[in-house]
Parts: structure tokens; sequence; C-alpha cells
């Protein structure tokens, strides 16, 4: 057998803080659930809603922004962080979700987006109708443009939706300005970080949200709020193009000095009762990973190694060990995803060849296999749900939906189809069906949706799957019952993630605790007999849960079960 480090450092059962161990569902407020009929999802459907979440077992819910905002990149461009846009509701309906989550036993997490705010804050729109060089200008990061006359960018960066990173803004008199930067749409400028009037607003922005009973805050681009000294060039290639290194973030991303940031976000979590947290979205090197959950920073930090991983045993034995022993250096706990909002559906993903991206959405021409997507994307979340650590859902992932590509053009809203024409991020955002007979499939009273779902949904609808045997929600809750029961998310004195050596060729077999799951990523079904340890021999472990089903013992091809031993 082959042994990782351990599972990250420990407490006594009696005191496990509950986010080391936690399964967190994603809500994407407008695609939840839309209480008032207007197409859109909002807070008052969230907590219509938030039964489902608790019966499959979450502990704890994370909800995309739901804040003031024109809605330019879905909620991302915030005009005001201390108020809910009156298209998700009011304060109070804020309060009343907290309440009836805390009720049902389930923690709330809310998004944060600290390196940039939108165009139409007041502090932009202040600093836009100030001089250059003004206290007001100071909050973000304008430059003098390069060239005889300042007409070219200050420098090379490129937008993360396409395109340059800079704009040029014309001046009061009507003359041509400076430039203010935006890593993604022209619509989301960029703090300035150096300037310590920006750390006293998020520092009010964390305390009024934790006043209000939210346990945690999810970090949007956690890597990037600190630029480079001077805002270098970034690297080009022999064209003179901008380009990022293999293995490298962009030169603005993951710079040191975002972790005196979360040195002081952590002083303030730690004010207040109940194991307050924060999870840190950073897409960055594997390496970088420890530098942010260092016992003083954040306490956890997404772990996207996994959820790139493709159907490969290599590849997640890699994306599990990995994180595991980074974890480990600085005590933390790893984080496990397979979906968000940012990514193509691992329904969808997973029907794919090996080498299909996981981002920029899906096009109408490209044609997955439906049947064999929704096969592995199930076996890949119970390999997911049994290792330690806490796991991350994505809205109607437990529905198995698949991405949609089917989408208008004309309706699509994500920034980088309107910049760069690529299919984009809207696919994975598209309204979840809760009845397979009604209006919108029961995201909306009268049947209006937002973006247009496809008739799919209603074969996968919440209602067609609740107490079907083998379904992919049953599935989920099933997964969702054991991993608390057995504890597997729990890091326990010497509990090691193990891997099972002498398995037959493209199978992967992880031991942690009492499960061994077993994962079958050939064409051909496995006899688990033959496989060695206590999984097989004569008396082959019991199957606790499967994928696929398991019979003769023989577990299918693409699929996965987790098999009962005895320690």
């Amino acid at each position: 057998m082959n042994h990782t480090s351990p599972a990250s450092t420990t407490l006594d059962a009696d005191h496990q803080q509950w986010w080391r161990d936690a399964v967190v569902y994603q809500v994407y407020p407008r695609s939840f659930a839309d209480s008032d009929g207007d197409g859109m999802g909002d807070l008052p459907g969230i907590t219509a809603r938030l039964d489902h979440i608790a019966e499959l077992g979450a502990d704890a819910v994370w909800l995309s922004p739901f804040y003031t905002s024109p809605q330019n990149d879905g909620g991302y461009d915030v005009a005001d962080y201390r108020d809910v846009d009156p298209r998700f509701g009011t304060l109070a309906d804020a309060d009343e979700l907290i309440a009836r989550a805390h009720e049902l036993g389930l923690k709330v997490i809310v998004d944060i987006v600290p390196n940039h705010s939108s165009s139409e804050h007041v502090l932009f729109q202040k600093a836009l109708a100030a001089a250059p060089g003004s206290p007001e200008r100071d909050m973000y990061l304008f430059r003098e443009g390069r060239g005889d006359h300042g007409e070219l960018p200050p420098n090379n960066w490129q937008s993360i939706f396409h395109g340059d990173a800079w704009t040029r803004v014309t001046e009061a008199d009507g003359t041509p300005g400076q430039w203010y930067l935006h890593l993604f749409d022209t619509t989301q400028p960029d703090f300035n970080w150096e300037n310590p009037a920006v750390h006293e607003l998020f520092a009010d922005v964390l305390r009024f949200w934790l006043d209000r009973g939210a346990d945690g805050f999810r970090v949007d681009v956690a890597h990037g709020m600190v630029k480079p000294e001077g805002l270098p060039d970034s690297p080009v290639d022999s064209e003179g193009m901008a380009v990022v290194p293999e293995g490298e973030v962009p030169v603005y991303f993951d710079n040191d000095g975002v972790h005196a940031i979360y040195r002081e976000w952590r002083a303030i979590l730690d004010e207040y009762p109940g194991d307050r947290m924060m999870v840190g979205e950073a897409w960055i090197p594997e390496r970088s990973m420890p530098k942010y959950v260092r016992p003083d920073e954040m306490h956890q930090v997404f772990n996207f190694g996994y959820l790139q991983s493709r159907w490969d045993v290599d590849a997640f034995r890699h994306a599990i060990a990995e994180p595991l022993r980074l974890a480990d250096e600085v005590g933390a706990p790893t984080t496990w995803v397979l979906s968000n909002h940012d990514v193509i559906r691992h329904a969808t993903r997973y029907g794919f060849g090996p080498e299909h991206r996981f981002g920029e959405g899906l096009s109408r021409d490209e044609h997955p296999d439906a049947e064999l997507g929704l096969a592995r994307a199930r076996a890949a979340t119970l390999l997911m749900l049994a290792l330690p650590g806490s796991a991350y859902l994505y809205q109607g992932e437990e529905l198995g939906l698949p991405e949609v590509a089917d989408i208008p053009d004309e309706l699509r809203e994500d920034p980088a189809h309107k910049r760069a024409g690529v299919p984009g991020r809207d696919g994975c955002r598209v309204p979840i069906p809760w009845e397979g007979d009604a209006p919108a499939y029961g995201f909306s009273p009268t049947g209006n949706s937002w973006l247009p779902q496809p008739v799919v949904f209603g074969e996968l609808a919440a209602d067609r799957q609740r107490g079907v045997a083998g379904s992919t929600l049953e599935l989920y809750r099933e997964a969702l019952r054991l991993r608390r029961e057995l504890r597997l998310g729990a890091h326990r004195p010497g509990d090691e993630v193990t891997f099972v050596d002498g398995v037959p060729e493209g199978v992967l077999a992880v031991q942690h605790g009492e499960v061994i799951v077993v994962v079958n990523t050939t064409a051909q079904p496995v006899q688990l007999s033959t496989l060695p340890g206590p999984a097989g021999g004569d008396r082959p472990a019991p199957v606790l849960l499967a994928s696929s089903a398991v019979q003769d013992g023989r577990l299918p091809a693409d699929a996965a079960a987790w098999l009962r031993v005895r320690l």
C-alpha cells in the first residue's frame, strides 16, 4: 500500500471546527428559486427551498452575490456591499434567510468581492468626477497612459474576460485622461489595496454581515487584490503578445501582499463566536496554496486541481495526494469541488475526451456523451465525498444537471461572451428544475425563466428523483448520510488516506477510515473480489454504496463504489 501524509492537523472530536469537514452547498441566487414570478431567483425563493439543502445532508449554504448590482457580471460587480439588490429582495429578506438556515442547522457563507467593485459604486463615480491625484481616485488604480499623449495603456495586462485590462476615461473638461485598471470587465474597476481606506471599507463590510449572522465568507479572486510594485508588463511571446508561462499565473495575481489582508480579516473573524470562517477562490499553482491557509490567515482555499482532473487514475491520485500533503504543511483541511458557477458542469465535462477544457462554456457544435458524462460524474462525486476535508457542491449537481449549450446569443449575459464571443458561463447558470410538470419546472410560479431551460430538465427535476432508488438525488443523499455517519470528512489522529497498490490498470482504490472507494475508469467491469488487501479476497468487503449497480460482485465501467472494511 502507498500512503499519503496523514490527513491535516487533527483536533479532538468534540472540538472539531464545523468548517473542517463541512459539506457546503452553493446557491447561485438568480437561478435557484423565483418567488415573485419575474423569472429571476430571489432571497425569499431560496428561503422557501432551504429544506431541500438540509434534507440533502449539507452543513452550510454559500450564497453567490445578492448585493446591489447592475448585474454586468452576474452580481460580481457590486455597487453596494451593505444592501440587497431589489431584484433579489431586501435586507429583511436576507435576515430571514439567515435565520431560517440556522433553524435548519445550516451555516451561511456569503460571497465577498474585494478585488473590484461595480463602476456604478458611489466610490468609483466620485473617482471619475475627481481630478487625477485626488483621494477619490486613489481608491482605485488610475494611471497615466504611455505614448506621446498618454494614448496607450499603462502596461500590457490583459483582462481575464479578454481584451485590454485598462480603460481610458474622459476628464471633466472633455479631454482624454487617465486609465483605470479592470482585471475583469470594464464595469469592474480594481480597488487600490495600497490605500488604507480600502482596508477600512472592507473591514466594515465584514463586520456588517458578521453582525447579521453570517458564518463565513467565500472570497472572490482571493489572489488578486494586491498588484506587483510598479505594475510591470506581463511577459510576451515572440510576437510581443502578453503570455502566462505554463504552470504560472498572470503577473497581477498571487502577490505576497494579499496575505497581510487576510491576517487583518482573520483577526476580525476571530472576534466573533461560532468559528466564523473564510474560504478563498484562488486559481493559483498548487505550491502557493499553503500560504493562504496558514493558521493566522484563511481557513480554507479551494483545491481546483480536483475539479480540473481528467478521467484518469494518475490524475486523480495527484489531485488527492498533493493537496493533502500541502494542507498538512500548515495544519489546514483541504477542500474538494467538482462544479461551480464558473465552469462547465461535471456531468457534461466528463462526457468529452480527456483533453476537453473545463471552462469558457460549451458551444452548440460540441456534443458530449451525456450518459457517459453522468456516469463518470456520479463516480467522481463518490470519490470526492470519501475524502477528508470539506466538500463544496454546486446547485443542481445533485440532480445530475448537464451544461446547457443551446442558449440564444442574445440571451447570454456573461461578459466573456460579450467581449470575446466565447460561449461563456451562462450554460451552468440555467435555473434549476424542482417539479417536472410545473411551469419553468417549478423554478418560477409564472413559468418565466431568465435563461431557457432544456426539456431534459423536466426529467431531472427534484420531484422526479426524490425517493427513486438509483437516482442521482438519492445517491447524493445516501452518500452525505454515510459520510456523516462514518465521519469521512473528519481529521482524526492516525487517519491516513491510503492508495491501494496492486489493483488492475485503470482502477483506483483509496482507503480512508472504514471505507475503500474503488473507481473503475476503464470500459470493462471489474470483479471486486480480485482486488488486493481488505477490499477483495474470499470475503470481499461489502458494498455500502455505488454510483452504478454492482451485480455479481462486478463494478461496472465508469463507476465507483464504497466498500466497508473493519479497522
